[in-house]
Parts: structure tokens; sequence; C-alpha cells
């Protein structure tokens, strides 16, 4: 310890230089990593509700809700789905593999949808969010 103190008091440059090298490689390391302000601590999910005026909870659920998740059972990267049905209202709530892209996850899910418009009753509205940063916005 006493010679490394000895060190530095007669070469205070080699020290001053060595301190100069290590905060240009923090300052490079800071550049060099990717900092998230708001990093993503939900699941990758995509979130579908149906409005179904007039309808009671079952009917939402045997009307609405089944159809749409029998829909999108398919899709590949599926971890887990949830739906909740309330008095003219379906909300199915479908999470993926947190390696799959969630814009693509999105795609396929309104690709499943879309064939499933022919066969539900026409008084719904199905409504997914037009980006999966927006999750309260409404596509009618």
């Amino acid at each position: 310890m006493g010679s490394i103190i000895r060190f530095s008091i007669r070469h205070p440059g080699v020290i001053i230089g060595l301190a100069f090298i290590i905060i240009a490689y923090g300052i490079h390391q800071i550049k060099q990593s990717p900092l998230n302000v708001f990093p993503e601590f939900s699941p990758t999910q995509v979130i579908i509700q149906t409005e179904a005026p007039g309808f009671s909870s079952n009917l939402v659920e045997t009307l609405v809700s089944k159809p749409i998740e029998q829909a999108i059972s398919g899709t590949i990267g599926i971890k887990q789905t949830r739906s909740q049905s309330i008095p003219g209202l379906s909300v199915v709530t479908v999470i993926f593999d947190e390696s799959t892209d969630i814009h693509k996850n999105r795609q396929a899910v309104s690709e499943s949808l879309s064939k499933l418009s022919d066969q539900c009753p026409t008084a719904l509205f199905q409504l997914l969010p037009p980006s999966p940063h927006q999750p309260q916005a409404f596509l009618v």
C-alpha cells in the first residue's frame, strides 16, 4: 500500500493520465449502452376489447369472448390468454412470449380477428389499439 502512495506522489502525471483514461472509457461505455428512460415491465400483450351493447355477461362470453379465444388460439408465440366478460363488454388479453415482436403479434391477432368478423353478431365493435403503446385508443 505504501509503495502505491509513494509512486502516486512521485509520478502525478501518470496518475492523472490513468484517471483520464478511466473517465474516457466510462464516457464511451455510457454512450454505447442502450438507455431506456421508461423500460417495459409489462409482458408482451395484445388487448382486444369488444363492445356488445345490450348483451348480458353470459351472452358476451358465449357469443364474443369464446369465439375470439378460439380464433386466436392458433397464433404462434401465445403464452397465455385471459378473458373477462361483463354486460356489454368483452376484454380478451393475449400474452405472448417475451422473445416475440409485439408488432408481428398484433398483426397476427388482427388477421385472426378479421377472419372472425363474418361469424360474430353484427352489433359488435372490436376495439384494438392502433399502437401497443396506446392501450386505450379505439379503432372502430
